[in-house]
């Protein structure tokens, strides 16, 4: 999926979460950070690597695009302050096992009649005290309507920022609304694109289409169907039965890891898999809600470490069916 450049643009003014003066130059180190993020003269194996990485689009790139330039112009002395801690994870299962109980706990819970283009998101981003050397991290609530034609609506509102170093902010559930609307964002026909608009069916094979058209493969890996139908989940908020068929597709490729149970950033029960991407660069956990059986999150880590990251990091989340009391 891909969202025109006057979308973006407009989407990095308003929701710029950066305290450097919007008009402010970089400094030389700055450009050349820059400058060696864009060239496109690296050796191919950096270049999957890249692609592996760069698991943002569409809706997310609307939503992440100003902390990704920001960013992209700040001393990396300053960018690495701190990231997320992960989720702690307890018991054992298998993904089999877990893919079983989500489809039972699919079959009796509520859900919606059919798919349906709004959803609800909770994400994050950094923002950077580049004299001080601090980074907090700033949770985004966002809410995105769009029609067959591209017209639509993205607003995003603010969560309390908190310091990835802080215990308490760490043990406890990690988004909450702040109020502030960060971004109302009114999409003209044609500006929001992706290359299913059709309300898909609750069928296997409608689905398995779905998810090639946004990208996978004939012969995915368990990396592949998650990143597919991260992308699904970005746009559509869909039936059980269409999550059912999203487990079992993750189930039958064949390569994810259980981890047992634990709670999300939003203070849910879950189950969590993980996938690992195929140059072993990053690494997903998809969390499963143990209540509804939904797919309601992925997390990315960096396995190798870089200039930016160190190995282990989180460098995002996000978080669907989110309720409106929680976003308000």
């Amino acid at each position: 999926m891909t969202t025109e450049n006057s979308v973006l643009e407009r989407a990095l003014s308003d929701a710029d979460p950066g305290r450097t003066p919007r008009d402010a130059v970089p400094d030389a180190k700055a450009i050349a950070t820059r400058d060696r993020i864009l060239r496109s003269t690296e050796a191919p194996k950096k270049r999957r690597r890249a692609r592996a990485l760069c698991w943002a689009s569409g809706v997310v790139a609307v939503a992440t695009a100003a902390v990704v330039a920001f960013a992209m112009i700040t001393p990396q002395v300053a960018a690495v302050a701190g990231t997320p801690a992960p989720l702690d994870f307890e018991g054992e299962s298998t993904v089999a096992d877990i893919v079983e109980e989500a489809h039972t706990a699919l079959a009796t819970s509520e859900g919606p009649s059919e798919a349906v283009r709004t959803v609800r998101t909770a994400s994050w981003g950094f923002a950077v005290e580049v004299g001080k050397k601090e980074t907090k991290v700033v949770p985004k609530l966002s809410t995105l309507t769009w029609e067959p034609d591209g017209s639509g609506r993205m607003t995003i509102i603010a969560g309390v920022p908190y310091d990835p170093a802080d215990a308490v902010a760490n043990s406890t559930a990690e988004v909450t609304s702040s109020g502030e609307v960060v971004t109302d964002l009114i999409m003209e026909p044609g500006d929001f694109t992706t290359p299913w608009t059709t309300v898909p069916a609750a069928d296997g094979a409608d689905m398995s289409a779905m998810l090639r058209a946004l990208g996978m493969p004939d012969d995915p890996t368990a990396f592949d169907v998650e990143t597919a139908f991260t992308s699904a989940l970005q746009q559509w908020t869909l039936t059980n039965a269409q999550h059912a068929e999203l487990l079992s597709l993750l189930e039958e490729a064949g390569d994810g890891v259980a981890l047992g149970t634990s709670t999300d950033r939003l203070g849910r029960p879950v189950a969590g898999i993980r996938v690992q991407s195929p140059d072993g660069a990053a690494s997903d956990l998809i969390l499963i809600s143990r209540e509804t059986g939904r797919i309601v999150g992925v997390e990315r880590t960096v396995l190798i470490a870089d200039e930016v990251f160190d190995a282990g990091a989180i460098i995002s989340y996000e978080m669907w069916d989110v309720t409106e009391g929680t976003i308000e």
